[in-house]
């Protein structure tokens, strides 16, 4: 069986159909969902523990990996669109540039973060302010996991590589691997060898790394990618097309920039509110990260739908896409919200056994489950500018959404508490949706 999914053929230009469609949106929401599970997983096991500085810890060091890697998101989310439109130019060398430019970048980079490790580690407390017994474990789970920042950036180039490439059935068994090692190694640590958070952020590095070097053997014994040579490395750096990859990047990583400062102040002022109520959103957090994969899936297959029509001047196909993709958003938005509304008295006790933080669950969730109603639209739409690689569109779409977030978060936080905070957070994410769709009109007509 091939790892390849069948895709529309841009050369047929007949229209894409609903099977076309989730023939690719199916496997990707598969292995989208295990990025978030690696975090979700850290943290349920060690909310079995009885002490919610663990929960708290472990939370603080997530959210410290998890906002790293989403300003750098972009090794994958750019790497995807440059794939799917090279594959719809039939070009078989930028195909290949496509996965050893963001690669290179992501060595850099990660290389970047263990070099300076120590000022990433106290600048992200001190803007987060836990308690000296949250910092303590924290600390403890991010000076293990940091190791595996080269690992987790080539990885996300791969996978964005993969996706470009329709090799969705790989990235499932990738991710899905990735996830089962880490879920195995926690256990065993945690539960078999008591190490607790530190076992937690063992089996989390050993899962990045593991993951990254199994897929770099199966893109050369698959012969997925040639071994380059050294003219093709030199030609990598072509200057017009790398200065558009900059620029693309660039814009993504500023989009990233204000994911992580609306996640930063987020957190900040849940801890400030207590441990219980930090716990609590960072459960409530781990949940949104898991749908807003989920519905990421869609949002990867437009992508690749989008730029395969552009890149063969496809106008039908790229119509198709927008029709098909806004039908199954609303629907997935829908499921979504009605899935945790009457699971959420199964789900919340994976995470946590602490009555007090699971108390607090319940109080807030309401605002949890508004997410997917007024998110799914811009996490389609993030897909198709990036599938577009016009990736300006997205950069503003997400300064005007965090503004709008700072601005209601210390209007309604002295007053309403935890509540506000959870106000501001839904308004920011409709308003991703609200101002990204203004933007899609113009899109089609300079396209097309």
């Amino acid at each position: 069986m091939s790892l390849q999914t069948s895709t529309y053929s841009s050369t047929m230009k007949t229209s894409l159909t609903n099977k076309q469609y989730m023939a690719l949106a199916l496997p990707i929401i598969i292995s989208q969902m295990t990025t978030p599970l690696l975090g979700a997983v850290d943290t349920a096991v060690v909310g079995q523990l009885p002490n919610p500085i663990y929960i708290g810890g472990v939370a603080v060091g997530t959210l410290i990996f998890n906002t790293l890697y989403w300003v750098l998101i972009f090794l994958r989310v750019s790497t995807s669109g440059f794939t799917s439109q090279a594959h719809g130019a039939n070009s078989q060398d930028e195909i290949l540039y496509s996965l050893l430019r963001p690669v290179f970048i992501a060595m850099v980079i990660g290389s970047l973060f263990i070099l300076f490790q120590e000022p990433i580690k106290w600048a992200a407390f001190w803007i987060i302010q836990p308690s000296p017994e949250v910092i303590e474990q924290a600390a403890l789970y991010y000076d293990i996991r940091i190791w595996g920042a080269p690992f987790t950036l080539m990885s996300y180039a791969i996978l964005g590589w993969l996706i470009g490439s329709s090799y969705v059935k790989l990235t499932v068994y990738l991710q899905t691997g990735m996830n089962v090692i880490n879920i195995l190694l926690d256990v065993a640590f945690v539960t078999g060898f008591n190490m607790g958070v530190a076992g937690v952020a063992i089996a989390s590095l050993m899962a990045e790394i593991g993951v990254t070097l199994v897929g770099i053997f199966i893109l050369i014994k698959l012969k997925l990618i040639n071994i380059p040579s050294i003219h093709t490395l030199k030609n990598m750096f072509e200057k017009s097309v790398f200065i558009k990859m900059i620029k693309v990047n660039r814009d993504l990583f500023i989009r990233s920039i204000c994911l992580l400062t609306v996640y930063t102040l987020f957190t900040s002022k849940g801890a400030q509110m207590g441990e219980v109520e930090l716990a609590a959103n960072a459960i409530l957090f781990q949940i949104h990260f898991i749908m807003a994969y989920c519905l990421g899936g869609f949002g990867n297959a437009s992508s690749i739908l989008i730029g395969r029509a552009i890149g063969a001047n496809d106008g039908r196909l790229f119509s198709d896409t927008l029709k098909i993709s806004a039908k199954w958003g609303v629907l997935s938005g829908i499921v979504l919200t009605f899935l945790l509304f009457i699971c959420s008295s199964f789900i919340y006790p994976l995470f946590t056994s602490n009555e007090q933080v699971l108390q607090s669950i319940m109080q807030y969730q309401g605002w949890l489950l508004l997410f997917p109603i007024v998110g799914f639209w811009g996490i389609i739409l993030n897909g198709v500018f990036t599938g577009a690689t016009e990736a300006a569109q997205i950069r503003n779409s997400f300064i005007i959404s965090m503004i709008i977030f700072i601005v209601l978060l210390y209007v309604l936080t002295p007053s309403l508490g935890n509540h506000g905070l959870w106000i501001a957070f839904t308004i920011f994410t409709l308003s991703r949706s609200l101002v990204l769709g203004s933007y899609l009109p113009k899109l089609s007509k300079r396209l097309f």
